[in-house]
């Protein structure tokens, strides 16, 4: 009888650790935009861009009911940057690579879940060369920078949330290995996202 006891009682502390390592992560699936600002340096170059579609897949960890941390990789599928150089205009197509690692802070509202987060982040601008781009002796970039966002999570279901977020990406203005396009600046890209979450 002693023996069934312990048995039934070591399942059950076996089904709360995992229900709580349940709860403790998820994974979410978003589409995003990436809103690139117009620039003007110093050095007279100015760059302007159109505005890219992608998707970002994130994981995140709860340290506490709280806080978590958070990796997420996103891609874009294709953009234009334009380059303007006196008295020269440039055209590069590009697509975005973003491997971001954030703090997350969120607060608990009923079945709404408002967040923020920031931490740092890679970036990789790789450029498509085909007759869209008018410098083909373009390069792959990579920067280092950082994000910061906030946004809030909608609970549908004890599994299932909907989530919308504002991040920032503040990185320096890519030049593709050209001198020419270097402007010595820095910039804050926006990226609105809305996604879906997994608990588990």
């Amino acid at each position: 009888m002693k023996k069934i006891a312990f048995l039934v009682s070591l399942l059950a502390a076996f089904a709360a650790a995992a229900s709580a390592q349940e709860s403790r992560q998820d994974i979410s699936l978003s589409g995003t935009a990436l809103i690139e600002p117009f620039m003007a340096s110093s050095t007279t170059v100015q760059v302007h861009s159109t505005t890219a579609y992608g998707a970002a897949l994130s994981y995140r960890f709860m340290l506490t009911p709280n806080s978590a941390l958070e990796a997420s990789y996103g891609i874009t599928y294709q953009n234009s940057l334009h380059y303007y150089v006196v008295p020269n205009n440039y055209k590069v197509l590009t697509r975005t690579e973003a491997i971001t690692g954030a703090y997350v802070r969120s607060f608990v509202f009923k079945n709404w879940n408002p967040f923020v987060e920031a931490g740092p982040g890679g970036f990789i601008f790789m450029p498509i060369r085909n007759s869209g781009t008018t410098n083909l002796d373009v390069k792959r970039q990579t920067e280092v920078g950082g994000v910061y966002g906030a946004g809030f999570a909608y609970e549908i279901s004890p599994s299932f949330d909907i989530r919308a977020e504002y991040q920032g990406w503040v990185t320096k203005v890519p030049t593709f290995g050209d001198s020419q396009f270097t402007t010595n600046r820095w910039y804050n890209i926006s990226v609105p996202i809305v996604g879906v979450a997994y608990h588990f």
